[in-house]
């Protein structure tokens, strides 16, 4: 707020209350409009908000006997907030510097008013900042919350809704979220309601740092609230019940936008943060975005070939074709079974061929076998292994 716009503002008008109001009058009205323009009970409501922060700036000057004092005479000294023309009447030419007479640039002296120090001192005690400050109360944005969830197989895969239980800071029920117990906090005058403070890094530069005083909150409550020992929040917690995309994937975290902690001022809410755990299944894995299955065959399926079904997850079977002289440990697709993609498409489960030998051959089974093995007794499967070992 520029100096000139401070001189021309009614804080009288603005609270409503006569020029020989009371402190107990002054009080009373601050109360019953903060609490009505608050922007907690206004979410949203753009127009609340500044009314808000014209009644706290109002309360800040009149609630304090020293700065309604100075308040008052620097607007006697113009004329009620009117900027008079100088020497030479209606249309005159008379042209003055406002920042060397708000500065105190006399040299330092008197000045107009008999103020010691110049105007400068009046504004840099009204708002710690030589008349430049603003008491603007920035809208805080609520924290984020992390979480975590236990999910089965099928759940990731096909996705889910389960309830979550957070515990969260969100305005304190007790004072409203302001801090104080009657309602009515005043704007911290170390950082003028923006809840920031500058230091100087050298070369020029300077950085903002949470003001120390009001935790960067912009307010202070002058009777700290007990539940909330005066910050305005407290922990509450709540369930809710949250969607877990289909597709995840063991330790993912998936971000909620504007389901953290409620924000205070207006401000927006935070995010949810959920890492995903997920069990494993007795039958299938997960390889990205596919699915993987091993299936047992006979030696007879692998060798002369055959038709294997084989399961899906949460759906029926589909049967692949074994070609004649299946390998043990061949993969084949069955495409569209697998996990689903972030375009909603889905992976392919993949099917690990295992030849399965049978510990017991007895009968027809076992006169068939020693008939094989003596068919096929010229062959050596183990041929090549050996001549690899000896050419290298």
């Amino acid at each position: 707020m520029s100096t000139k716009d401070f001189i021309e503002k009614d804080y009288y008008k603005v609270l409503g209350v006569p020029k020989d109001a009371t402190e107990a009058e002054i009080k009373k009205a601050y109360r019953k409009l903060a609490r009505e323009f608050h922007p907690d009970a206004n979410k949203g409501n753009v127009k609340a908000e500044e009314r808000f922060k014209e009644i706290s700036e109002a309360n800040d000057v009149l609630g304090d006997p020293k700065k309604r004092k100075e308040y008052d005479e620097a607007r006697a000294l113009f004329g009620n907030g009117g900027f008079r023309p100088g020497p030479g009447g209606a249309g005159g030419s008379f042209n003055f510097d406002l920042g060397d007479l708000f500065g105190g640039a006399q040299g330092g002296q008197g000045g107009a008013g008999g103020f010691g120090g110049g105007l400068g001192d009046v504004f840099g005690g009204l708002f710690n900042r030589g008349g430049t400050g603003t008491t603007r109360t920035q809208p805080r944005r609520g924290q984020d919350i992390d979480t975590e969830v236990s999910l089965s197989f099928t759940e990731a895969i096909e996705g889910a809704t389960v309830p979550l239980r957070m515990s969260s800071q969100s305005p304190c029920k007790a004072c409203a979220g302001t801090g104080d117990k009657n309602g009515t906090p005043r704007v911290c005058p170390t950082c003028v309601g923006t809840g920031q403070v500058a230091r100087g890094s050298g070369g020029g530069f300077s950085l903002t740092d949470p003001c120390p005083d009001c935790k960067g909150r912009g307010l202070i409550a002058e009777h700290p609230c007990a539940e909330c020992k005066g910050s305005g929040r407290a922990k509450s917690s709540r369930t809710m019940q949250v969607r877990i995309p289909a597709g995840v994937s063991d330790g993912q975290r998936i971000r909620l936008r504007g389901k953290g902690a409620p924000g205070e001022r207006g401000g927006p809410a935070g995010d949810l943060y959920v890492t995903v755990h997920v069990d494993t299944h007795p039958v299938f894995g997960r390889k990205d975005d596919n699915l993987t299955v091993t299936v047992p065959v006979t030696f007879a399926e692998a060798a002369l070939g055959g038709e294997v079904r084989v399961p899906t997850l949460g759906g029926p079977a589909v049967t692949l074709k074994l070609p004649p002289g299946t390998p043990n440990g061949r993969t084949m697709r069955a495409r569209g079974k697998g996990a689903v993609r972030k375009d909603g498409t889905r992976g392919d489960l993949l099917v690990t061929v295992e030849v399965s030998v049978p510990k017991d051959v007895t009968g027809k089974a076992r006169e068939a076998l020693e008939a094989y093995r003596e068919a096929t007794a010229g062959e050596d499967p183990r041929a090549e292994l050996f001549q690899a070992a000896k050419g290298a």
